[in-house]
């Protein structure tokens, strides 16, 4: 399997259920298959970091408190399951209001790589939307789109963008990735 420097994976639609703005921890569930899915990533000597647009915030819909406590359930998480989790990067952009922070923007990415010295263009980008697509693509990272979350209608979206690969969730993605030949 080839070996990235880091796994950015965005979160709803590719880590949990993306029920459209979860505001409150009660509201956030893994989906069953994700942390054999990042066991097995990370066994092969992966590490990850989460990239993911949190609009909810600048529509007045999460309140940064509760989104908090979302992320500290899911570092929580990582760290229980012994997986390197670098951090977690989100924007509250409005999309009508957005930087260059909000996906498919390099700013999360190039913050991460500064904060942790990542090589950017020795990763990998997992992700359902065409933003995480784009991102990944624009940073010179393979891609892997996932057809959970809004993964389906992506798909149909993608034009000239090509994934590295796509996969049915990021378990049969783990499966792809740890059959490929090393390089």
């Amino acid at each position: 399997m080839k070996k990235y420097d880091t796994i950015f994976l965005d979160r709803d639609g590719t880590l949990n259920p993306d029920p459209s703005y979860i505001n409150s921890i009660d509201q956030f569930e893994f989906y069953d298959f994700t942390m054999d899915a990042m066991k097995q990533l990370g066994d092969a000597g992966h590490r990850f970091c989460i990239i993911t647009n949190q609009s909810g915030i600048g529509r007045g819909m999460i309140e940064v408190d509760k989104l908090s406590e979302i992320h500290d359930y899911i570092l929580n998480t990582f760290h229980k399951n012994d997986l390197e989790l670098l951090g977690i990067y989100y924007c509250p952009d409005h999309p009508d209001n957005a930087t260059n922070f909000r996906k498919p923007g390099s700013g999360m990415f190039l913050e991460a790589a500064k904060d942790h010295n990542i090589e950017i263009t020795k990763c990998l980008m997992m992700g359902d939307a065409l933003s995480d697509i784009q991102a990944g693509v624009n940073l010179e990272m393979d891609t892997m789109l996932l057809l959970t979350g809004g993964g389906i209608d992506t798909a149909d979206q993608l034009g000239k963008l090509r994934p590295n690969f796509i996969a049915e969730n990021i378990l049969d993605g783990a499966k792809l990735l740890l059959e490929q030949p090393s390089s």
